[in-house]
């Protein structure tokens, strides 16, 4: 008896007569299958002969491998292709396998497939039937070959991409055309196809009941109640099943409508993105640089991916997450149902006023300052570059001198740790924001102000997986930016320990520090502790003092490397108020990562304002103590103070920022009013920028070998340039001049650290 099918999308078998031809009497079957543990060996290996000398192109089986993850690598998994419908599931034991019945017409694809099967027939015995782990609907999915791998092809939906493999390139064809053929033979219906999945005539018969209650002497009049009885519940079930069958269709059209704009996309060559909601801006759940349904990457950039995707089924591992919110839904929950909607509206129509407000203030303190023209992106390559695998350079290194050990360039940003420093200031206007309402005697919004800054610090961070280049010692970066009202300036005054001290300036206030970082390695993941004070001072005396939270970077032997930032950040102010704020450290279920809570208290400890929002998104503020019900405050109430700026259209692998694409660019002239020790004029640095990878790795050689005197330099009484020290463990302090040098164009006692040097001084000092 052959076992009626079930279409994919829906409960109702495809044998049924009330499925497309309008019959009006539906015939509710149920649909069983047939575990392949009811078969005998002996069935199943006479099953196998005939499966393999040929089937049906409909209906294809066989073993596949899957990529699962780092810790698992490739998998075999029992693979059936049937009535648009791509199934999986494990592969523990040959006799194990999830089979289907004999007097199936099946097509086998692989020698392993028959290999596995014919290996039952010592197998006897009742078996467990296995348990489907994953389905692919064709319709909504699309698939590619791999074009460095002949045996490798890959399967994209809306949710996931499968990385398969088979074992000979014979076999990807045969399954390849398989999927075309199956895809072919499952036409979509027309959107208008008037199928109906309402049964329209069902009917019930009392007369046996009927008759059985009067054999037992039971009364008419109680017959005829309990009859009524069972009319009455089965004309409520039958209500229930019509509401439940309107419900199945409305989802019908849906899907279809889905399928149709699928396939619409991929012949005419859009995206298939653009047929759906972006999933980074809506669902909050994107994982990588492309959404997992596209099927416009190349399949270098799938294979590269593939090795950092998880398999549902095998292993729960965190990725971190990139997450859009174009409201602040984390401040005060999510929207509890359809009677919120007008709500909802005021809600964004408030927060709509609190971005154009901002970015009104924000082109205000930017209107007085002279307008440049900068560079939207990076230069184009030179050369293609070439990857490099973390274990063979370990393997390399074995047995020999750390200290030694050059990193290649692949690892390294083109920009140095005291350019970065200068990203810390990258939303300024907010420290000109917080001027402007202290000279109007508004001091609470002033902290505010200064508190989203020392956020906004963090934005640039996200997804940023390669480390700046480390800085020469006397090694400057000066940024002067009219455009935006400040002029900055950094040296690293130490080797060892490494210390980078800064200072910059601005309309009515000045800020300076100098940092460390105290590193820890856990195994999977680095801890770097901050060591040091930032300092923030206006022109009116009003100071506050903060230092760094801890940062964690994950992931950095196997997984997806990304890094978070966690801890307690106490803004200390000289007069009225103080803030304190909490940077929550995200666990493996957090589905809201980079979440920043905090209030502003005043001298009695009073809470004043709450703060609310995401290092890497936007922060916001409420008037008021709401530390501890953000979740039931009312959204509209919450004013925005900062928000990130969009990233830049055509990304690289580096995800600079927009402001950071700029810091080492040379604009016309400049070049020659910089002193020596700039980090802009840095070979290593610039070729990597030009995309001159060979020559950048040379250079940098060349720059560790010099890097290797700096020690001792230091001990010979070496002293920074630009920055002197309060008291022996004391903070830096800018001692000026630079400024007044650099227009005189006198660089007295600034040598040329990045040219030739002596490589005999480099051995005695080792």
């Amino acid at each position: 008896m052959r076992v009626k099918e079930m279409h994919p999308l829906c409960c109702i078998s495809l044998e049924s007569p009330g499925v497309g031809d309008q019959s009006p009497e539906v015939s509710l079957t149920r649909a069983r299958s047939m575990p392949a543990g009811s078969l005998s060996g002996s069935e199943i290996v006479n099953a196998t002969a005939r499966l393999t000398a040929g089937g049906s192109e409909g209906t294809v089986a066989g073993i596949l491998y899957k990529w699962t993850n780092y810790g698992k690598g490739w998998r075999s998994r029992w693979f059936l292709l049937r009535n648009g419908m791509l199934s999986y599931s494990k592969v523990r034991r040959p006799e194990a396998l999830n089979l289907i019945s004999p007097t199936d017409d099946v097509r086998l694809i692989g020698d392993v497939s028959s290999n596995r099967l014919s290996r039952m027939d010592s197998c006897s015995g009742r078996r467990k039937h296995q348990k489907t782990v994953g389905i692919v609907h064709l319709k909504i999915s699309s698939f590619r070959e791999s074009k460095s791998d002949d045996r490798r092809f890959y399967i994209f939906t809306a949710t996931k991409t499968l990385h398969l493999r088979t074992d000979s390139k014979k076999d990807r064809v045969a399954w390849i055309q398989a999927l075309v053929s199956t895809r072919s033979l499952f036409p979509l219906r027309p959107l208008n196809d008037n199928l109906s999945l309402v049964p329209r005539d069902l009917s019930i018969s009392t007369d046996r009941l009927k008759k059985r209650l009067l054999e037992e002497g039971i009364s008419d009049n109680l017959v005829k109640d309990c009859e009524q009885i069972m009319l009455s519940e089965f004309s409520e079930i039958q209500g229930q099943l019509k509401v439940l069958c309107e419900e199945r269709s409305i989802l019908l059209d849906t899907l279809r409508q889905l399928e149709a704009a699928n396939i619409e996309a991929e012949s005419s060559g859009i995206h298939d993105g653009d047929y759906q909601l972006s999933k980074h801006e809506y669902s909050g759940i994107g994982r990588g640089k492309y959404s997992e349904g596209s099927t416009t990457e190349s399949s270098g950039d799938i294979e590269k991916q593939e090795l950092e995707d998880v398999s549902d089924e095998d292993e729960t591992s965190f990725h971190d997450t990139k997450e859009h919110f174009t409201e602040p839904a984390v401040i005060c929950g999510s929207v509890r149902g359809a009677a919120d909607h007008a709500d909802n509206q005021k809600e964004n129509e408030n927060q709509l006023d609190d971005v154009e407000r901002m970015h009104g203030d924000k082109e205000d303190c930017y209107s007085r300052y002279a307008q440049i023209e900068r560079r939207k992106k990076l230069p184009d390559p030179v050369e293609k570059e070439k990857g490099v695998s973390l274990w063979s350079m370990i393997k390399d290194n074995v047995g020999k001198d750390l200290t030694r050990v050059c990193l290649p360039v692949y690892f390294n940003e083109p920009i140095s740790s005291l350019q970065k420093c200068f990203e810390d200031l990258e939303y300024s206007y907010l420290l000109d924001r917080a001027y402007k309402y202290g000279k109007e005697g508004n001091s609470l919004q002033r902290i505010l102000n200064v508190a989203a800054f020392a956020v906004s610090g963090y934005a640039s961070s996200e997804g940023r997986h390669c480390k700046p280049f480390n800085p020469l010692l006397g090694e400057t970066y000066e940024a002067d930016f009219p455009d935006k009202g400040v002029r900055f300036f950094s040296e690293k005054v130490s080797h060892h320990p490494t210390l980078i001290a800064c200072h910059c300036e601005g309309n009515g206030w000045k800020f300076w520090g100098d940092s460390n970082l105290r590193t820890k390695f856990w195994g999977r993941s680095i801890q770097l502790d901050p060591v040091g004070v930032l300092t923030l001072e206006f022109d009116d005396g009003e100071i506050f003092q903060w230092s760094k939270v801890t940062t964690t970077i994950y992931n950095i032997i196997l997984g997806k490397l990304y890094c978070d930032h966690h801890g307690l950040m106490h803004i200390h102010g000289n007069r009225e108020y103080s803030c304190k704020l909490k940077f929550k450290e995200q666990s493996i279920l957090d589905r809201t990562p980079h979440q920043v809570h905090g209030s502003v208290e005043d001298l009695l400890g009073k809470k004043v304002a709450t703060l609310t929002g995401k290092w890497d998104d936007s922060m916001y503020y409420i008037s008021g103590d709401f530390s501890g019900k953000l979740k039931d405050c009312n959204p509209s109430n919450a004013s925005l103070l900062w928000k990130r700026d969009k990233p830049p259209s055509n990304l690289t692998r580096y995800n600079l920022t927009s402001f950071a694409i700029t810091l080492n660019e040379l604009t016309p002239g400049l070049q020659e009013k910089l002193p020596p020790t700039d980090s802009r004029l840095r070979p290593d640095q610039r070729h990597l920028e030009n995309g001159e990878y060979d020559r950048a790795n040379a250079e940098k050689q060349r720059l560790e070998r010099r890097q290797r005197m700096s020690r001792k330099l230091q001990e010979n009484g070496w002293k920074p340039r630009w920055f002197h020290q309060d008291s022996e463990n004391g903070s830096f302090r800018y001692t000026g001049g630079y400024w007044e040098a650099r227009e005189q164009g006198k660089w007295d006692g600034c040598p040329n650290i990045f040219g030739e040097f002596n490589e005999e001084l480099v051995d005695s000092s080792e």
